[in-house]
């Protein structure tokens, strides 16, 4: 994480109109330099808006956005120069050998011939890809092609990588080492805003998060303190034996918490969530065991990103 302090993305009240539709409502946030912006909503929550007014792509209705104190409407030119933008989906022309793939967006980007090679060696370091630089693209793995990807995304030094999906449909390994890519990034100075249904994953690189429904910001900041905020109770599960109702252990479970009692038949558990010290909970198994309940194991369940996600979408849908 980074202690610059330096904030490098900033959006104040930026708001987009499509005619009466509203794609994006007011959204404020900031991302230091160094730091990794956790971006998540829904399919047609305004991510994909916000990110087009940043890559300069877009217009807002009103509002600004500006990457390095550059806005990012007024100046699109020199935004071009800043961010590095790597969509879920892009154009891999599989026909060229990887290198061959980096040299021609090098050029693209303007890059000069004599500079070229060494900046392509360079990225091809960074991402851990030099040793298929002279493999056909068609002919890679996802995880790797996401690797050229990024590498191509860097090529022109940006400030500033905005990456939609970067870990969609990698396997566990490949996942693991895109994290490591992005965790280097973010270490070398560089800001970056991640997109990502996978929040788990998520919530293991990034610094901050901003969650978005229906164009509105419903929460942003720091991960543990978003994590505080949406989720402040806590969570526990009870593990129950192969013998007795579960259902009617449930039922005398949600007579002494005030949270909803979950079951999961396969697994024979009942989970809740609470907010009683550790006196009461004792207490509450105590009024369990009474009833013949056959506890097998009682222990917390760690509330994560998708529970902070869940916590926005139910508050939002209550208020739309």
């Amino acid at each position: 994480m980074s202690e610059s302090g330096e904030i490098v993305v900033k959006t104040e009240n930026l708001t987009k109109r499509y005619g009466e539709f509203c794609a994006l409502d007011s959204l404020s946030i900031h991302v230091k330099r160094g730091e990794i912006l956790g971006f998540i909503g829904p399919n047609g929550a305004g991510k994909t808006t916000t990110i087009k007014i940043l890559v300069g792509l877009s217009r807002p209705t009103s509002g600004t956005a500006s990457i390095a104190g550059v806005d990012c409407s007024q100046e699109a030119s020199k935004i071009k120069h800043l961010v590095g933008y790597m969509p879920d989906k892009f154009g891999s022309y599989d026909n060229m050998r990887v290198r061959e793939y980096l040299d021609f967006f090098g050029a693209v980007f303007g890059i000069p011939a004599r500079d070229r090679k060494k900046r392509i060696e360079e990225v091809m370091e960074i991402t851990y890809s030099a040793y298929m630089q002279d493999k056909f693209v068609e002919s890679l793995s996802h995880g790797m092609q996401q690797r050229v990807g990024i590498a191509r995304t860097l090529l022109h030094d940006p400030e500033v990588m905005i990456l939609d999906e970067p870990a969609n449909g990698l396997d566990p390994k490949a996942r693991i080492e895109m994290r490591e890519i992005l965790l280097r990034l973010a270490a070398e100075g560089r800001t970056l805003i991640v997109t990502s249904h996978i929040l788990p994953e998520l919530a293991r690189i990034c610094d901050t998060v901003a969650i978005i429904t229906g164009g509105k910001l419903r929460a942003f900041g720091e991960l543990d303190d978003v994590m505080r905020d949406l989720c402040p109770m806590r969570n526990y599960e009870i593990q129950l034996g192969q013998d007795g109702d579960i259902d009617a252990a449930a039922e005398r479970l949600r007579g002494c918490v005030e949270g909803d009692v979950s079951i999961s038949r396969q697994e024979r558990t009942l989970r809740f969530p609470t907010s009683e010290t550790e006196e009461s909970l004792a207490s509450v198994l105590t009024h369990m065991v009474s009833g013949n309940v056959q506890i097998v194991q009682f222990r917390e369940v760690a509330s994560d990103l998708e529970d902070a996600f869940l916590q926005v979408a139910a508050g939002a849908d209550k208020t739309a």
